[in-house]
C-alpha cells in the first residue's frame, strides 16, 4: 500500500483499490469516498478502522477540494486501517474508459436475459435481478458524470 508522504501528518489517506483483474489505484488522496453497504463514507487520513460491504457504485478520489478520478465499482469490501483505505472490488472500472451506449446495451442485455428465462430457480433470478441493478447503476453513474475524470 502506498504509505502516506510524511506520515498521518501530510493530511493525505493511502488507497488502493484492487480488482481481480487489475490494481486501479495505489494512491495518496485527500478524501476517497466510498459506496458502502449502509450508504456513502468518506475517508481522510487518520479515519478510525473501519469494514464495510460496499455497494454497487462510483468512488470518487479529491485532491483538494475537487473530484480527481471517479471508479464505478460492481462491489467488495473496504477495509479502513491505520495504513489507509483498501477497497477490494468484485471489478471496477475507471469511468472515462465506460460508454454510456455500451452501459445501455448491458442493461438491455440483462433485462432481456431476465425476461427470456424460463421459470428460473430463485438464485437464477436473484443473478439476474444483481446484473440488472449493477447495469442500471452504471447508467445511471455514466448520465450523472458523463465519464469525467
Amino acid at each position: 500500500m502506498a504509505e502516506a508522504a510524511g506520515g498521518p501528518a501530510s493530511g493525505k489517506v493511502a488507497f488502493e483499490l484492487v480488482s481481480p483483474e487489475r490494481v486501479l489505484a495505489s494512491l495518496e488522496a485527500d478524501m476517497v469516498v466510498v459506496p458502502g453497504e449502509e450508504g456513502d463514507f468518506g475517508v481522510l487520513a487518520d479515519h478510525a478502522p473501519v469494514l464495510s460491504l460496499v455497494r454497487p457504485g462510483v468512488i470518487e478520489i479529491y485532491d483538494g477540494n475537487s473530484v480527481s478520478r471517479r471508479i464505478f465499482i460492481e462491489g467488495g469490501f473496504a477495509e479502513v486501517n491505520p495504513k489507509g483505505l483498501i477497497v477490494l472490488a468484485e471489478a471496477a472500472t475507471p469511468l472515462p474508459e465506460l460508454s454510456l451506449d455500451r452501459a445501455k446495451e448491458l442493461l438491455r442485455n440483462a433485462e432481456d436475459d431476465l425476461e427470456d428465462a424460463r421459470e428460473p430457480s430463485e438464485s437464477e433470478r436473484e443473478k439476474l435481478e444483481r446484473v440488472i441493478e449493477v447495469a442500471k447503476l452504471r447508467v445511471e453513474a455514466l448520465e450523472t458524470h458523463g465519464g469525467a475524470v
